[in-house]
């Protein structure tokens, strides 16, 4: 029976992109003083890009965008300063993000996040959205000084979960970091679909939407009990 439920935070758990279109918009408003020359859609279109999904760490995006705006009244520093301890209060989860979790808590199921970041950021994105108390572990990559696709990040997961690996599920949007990284691990998997790839070959589910997910589990319940039968008539 699956007993642990694994996800990752940005992308499955944390609406990222929304949620940096809305910290940017007020992140614009908060120093408009200092970007009087510039539009508000063009600093949040510039920032949107030069981000790339997550994929490029911001003390980069800031000193790219305070160079392309030839911005000189604010450092970068201070911009990236501003972002590290405000965008907790701009994180917009999925929808049904809490009631999925509150399902899986009184169905009895142990939970935890592997997320690839940094440390203190990603601790105050999960407290941002409110979901911390839900979980019996939380691995960031800084931290643990091993990154996703790398087995070894689930395997601590699962350790510090007290489970197996065969009794695991993990969820996640990136089919290289997620998928292929828990599968290695010997984990089920719930491909969260994103637009951002095309598909996650060698997924065991796919969802759309959070509130999927606990049928899917009862669906790995019942296959599993089913083979077990099989085994030991």
């Amino acid at each position: 029976m699956n007993k642990l439920v694994l996800f990752d935070l940005d992308g499955t758990l944390l609406d990222r992109d929304e949620s940096v279109k809305q910290f940017i918009t007020v992140q614009y408003e908060r120093f408009n003083d200092s970007f009087s020359h510039i539009s508000k859609i063009d600093y949040v279109i510039k920032f949107t890009e030069l981000d790339c999904h997550g994929h490029v760490w911001k003390d980069k995006v800031y000193q790219d965008l305070v160079a392309e705006f030839k911005i000189t009244s604010i450092t970068w520093q201070a911009l990236l300063n501003d972002y590290e301890t405000q965008f907790q209060f701009h994180c917009v989860p999925f929808f049904g993000l809490v009631e999925m979790l509150e399902i899986l808590k009184q169905q009895g199921y142990r939970l935890g996040i592997i997320t690839n970041g940094r440390g203190e950021f990603q601790a105050r994105a999960i407290s941002g959205l409110g979901i911390k108390q839900y979980f019996d572990a939380i691995l960031i990559s800084e931290i643990e000084q091993v990154r996703k696709p790398a087995a070894e990040i689930f395997e601590r997961a699962i350790t510090r979960l007290g489970g197996l690996a065969q009794d695991s599920v993990f969820v996640g949007d990136n089919p290289e970091a997620d998928m292929m990284g828990a599968k290695n691990a010997k984990l089920r998997t719930i491909w969260k679909h994103s637009l951002l790839w095309e598909e996650a070959a060698g997924a065991d589910a796919t969802i759309d939407e959070l509130l999927e997910i606990p049928a899917v589990l009862e669906k790995f319940n019942s296959a599993l009990f089913n083979q077990s039968k099989h085994v030991n008539p």
